[in-house]
């Protein structure tokens, strides 16, 4: 399966189901849940205000740094990073990703913005100020989600795990399992380290984010931004993919949200 395009509604019940049968993923929030499980709190996204996103991005990854948008695209010959001013969208830099290449995650690490690939198996570290590439390093797997905390990097592949990484090397230190309700809850995607300590994850296919205790694996937070679409223009709605992106807005409670092709990106707050 592409997991690239979003599948028909029948093709999703298919996955869905597989998924919860072979793998065990939490796709099922009516189930009760095991004895003692930590229930995750229900939130939904407070739009603050709305902003322009470039309709051509295949947004798979997002992080603000020192007033500086970074946003990474995928999909082979038309994967990109970006670094635009926050303040008025006047693009800093651009590079484009080689062929076959297909871009997925970016964050920043002190002086150096990584950014991962899909299937490729390759992590490429870039200048943070001109985007161009220093070195690559290679992984096992594949490259979904990334994002930074202080002393280490915090990376998705797809399934339930979070793998942490050194900022310098990119080595794996460790890995957490995670769980929502109980359960494990596999599909993590494009991934934000909040301030607060917590790791925020899109989940693929779905318009829902999860808030991450990263040193327990426990969903702590459920958000539902299903609103988020609903507030497109009817008109705009066409031909958009996943909801994908979320970048905290350094020293506020607000994040940045948006999707695979949407017109637009929302400043939100995450409230119950």
């Amino acid at each position: 399966m592409n997991r690239r395009h979003t599948p028909q509604p029948t093709a999703i019940g298919v996955f869905l189901l597989a998924a919860a049968l072979v793998a065990g993923c939490s796709t099922n929030s009516s189930a009760t849940p095991p004895e003692g499980a930590v229930i995750a709190a229900e939130l939904h996204p407070e739009i603050v205000r709305e902003l322009p996103h470039d309709t051509g991005a295949f947004t798979q990854g997002l992080e603000i740094s020192d007033g500086t948008l970074f946003e990474s695209t995928g999909r082979v010959g038309h994967s990109w990073v970006r670094a635009t001013a926050l303040d008025s969208g006047a693009e800093l830099a651009h590079v484009d990703l080689a062929r076959p290449m297909f871009g997925e995650g970016i964050t920043v690490a002190g002086d150096t913005v990584w950014q991962i690939t899909w299937k490729d198996g390759v992590a490429i570290a870039r200048d943070r100020n001109t985007l161009a590439q220093q070195r690559q390093v290679s992984y096992d797997g594949q490259g979904w989600g990334l994002c930074t905390q202080p002393d280490r990097l915090v990376m998705s592949n797809g399934s339930d795990t979070l793998t942490f990484r050194d900022p310098v090397t990119f080595d794996a230190t460790g890995s957490v399992d995670v769980t929502l309700d109980g359960r494990p809850l596999d599909r993590l995607n494009e991934l934000e380290c909040s301030s607060d300590g917590f790791v925020y994850a899109n989940v693929w296919t779905t318009d829902r984010i999860v808030k991450i205790d990263p040193a327990t694996g426990v969903v702590v937070g459920r958000i539902d931004a299903d609103n988020l679409k609903d507030a497109l223009p009817a008109d705009e709605r066409a031909g958009i993919d996943v909801l994908n992106g979320i970048a905290q807005i350094p020293g506020t409670d607000r994040f940045l949200v948006t999707g695979k092709l949407w017109p637009r990106m929302f400043e939100v707050r995450f409230v119950s």
